[in-house]
């Protein structure tokens, strides 16, 4: 059966190891020595409550989670987070600072691709405060129109206390991402940030979690990511929540604060150990199989080993066909994501040409995000150098022949 299956290069839901596959179909079967399959389980049974901290305390060791911080499971993937977010750092704001003006109640959006415009929308469409955009990556676009960068450091303009400050790490659809070395000019401006506060700081890694360490883990409030991307399938949404952040929202909204459902409350998540209602437990099942396999290969460092070598490897490859006038890149060099590798194939016809061709090589899932258009190339964890070096000489056979036929 496994020999049937292609290269998937999609965004999401993505690729997973084939060995890991293997290993879910005995737990869909008989999961942990129950003889009762784990899509059928009582998620509250001894054996599933064991399962579920482990995958937690897993996911603590791998990314270095500091104790000041709990990690929930939920639903809803990103988008769902966009909300509850928002709910939950405004009641948080509202117990800090109950007699504030509401004109002086700010969140602030650092705008980078289409999923922090997202993010920033769904904020203004819930109100309950002003919302600030820090950073509007498209002003500083070369066409003043797309996502093509980060912006530079000194054209971030955070508010003075807002209840919020959300970033997204990895744009999964313009694939922008923030450098991950502290010097670069397209790193995150954690020192634009005050340092003498626990920082309200929310970032949605969704499309890069566990693909490589996360800068500062100890400095964000609130870590977020849909886990079918480099973790599980979909239906999993890992939250990392700094304790100051888990809050009464009952008590907030008697002083004025949104009421919060009261399944998109963190305490509520929280107390009941991600059990308060069925999880996602089949995606939650994965997830540790996935996490299993991490720490056999070497860990997270392995993988961002790997990542960075893929990503290097296809840039290269991409940047033969940008020489030759075949591909433009759509993202400047130094904001270019590892995951998600965005591209234009510029001669006539030449984009059906080069989906069509990848087809019959077997790969699969490199059209780009229906709102943008051109070609997108994911490169996922379970995406292995073999298969990516397939792909570089696919793209570097399909360069010289469009650059022969121009």
């Amino acid at each position: 059966m496994a020999s049937q299956r292609v290269m998937n290069f999609g965004a999401g839901p993505s690729a997973l190891p084939t060995a890991v596959l293997e290993k879910a179909t005995e737990g869909l079967f008989n999961f942990a020595g129950t003889g009762i399959g784990i899509a059928e389980i009582s998620h509250r049974s001894t054996q599933f409550r064991a399962y579920i901290a482990k995958v937690a305390d897993s996911i603590r060791t791998e990314l270095q989670v500091p104790s000041t911080h709990q990690i929930l499971f939920m639903q809803g993937g990103g988008t769902g987070q966009f909300a509850t977010v928002v709910l939950n750092m405004l009641a948080r704001h509202r117990l800090l600072y109950p007699d504030l003006p509401e004109e002086e109640r700010t969140l602030d959006y650092c705008v980078t691709g289409q999923w922090s415009k997202k993010a920033m929308e769904e904020a203004q469409r819930l109100g309950g405060a002003k919302v600030n955009v820090a950073v509007n990556g498209k002003e500083h676009s070369a066409d003043g129109k797309s996502f093509d960068s980060i912006p530079p450091h000194d054209t971030f303009k955070f508010s003075a206390n807002p209840a919020l400050i959300y970033y997204c790490e990895n744009e999964t659809v313009d694939g922008v991402q923030y450098s991950h070395e502290s010097d670069s000019p397209a790193s995150f401006p954690f020192h634009l940030l005050k340092q003498d506060t626990l920082l309200p700081l929310v970032a949605d890694y969704s499309s890069s979690f566990m693909s490589r360490p996360i800068n500062r883990i100890a400095d964000h409030a609130i870590v977020f990511a849909g886990a079918q991307k480099n973790l599980g399938p979909a239906g999993l949404t890992v939250v990392i929540v700094r304790q100051d952040c888990i809050v009464d929202v009952d008590a907030a909204a008697k002083l004025g604060a949104m009421p919060v459902p009261i399944i998109m409350a963190y305490k509520t998540i929280c107390e009941f150990d991600s059990l308060y209602n069925t999880p996602s437990v089949l995606a939650i099942y994965v997830a540790g199989l996935v996490l299993d396999r991490m720490k056999e290969k070497g860990g997270i460092k392995f993988y961002e080993a790997g990542n960075k070598r893929k990503s290097e490897k296809l840039y290269a490859a991409l940047q033969e066909g940008v020489d030759k006038g075949v591909i433009k890149a759509r993202v400047k060099e130094g904001s270019r994501s590892w995951m998600n590798i965005t591209f234009d194939v510029l001669t006539e016809g030449g984009e059906a040409r080069y989906l069509e061709g990848g087809i019959k090589r077997g790969m699969k899932g490199m059209d780009g995000h229906r709102s943008v258009g051109g070609i997108r190339v994911s490169l996922y964890n379970a995406i292995t150098e073999e298969e990516t070096d397939k792909l570089v000489e696919y793209i570097k056979e399909f360069v010289a022949a469009e650059s022969a036929a121009k």
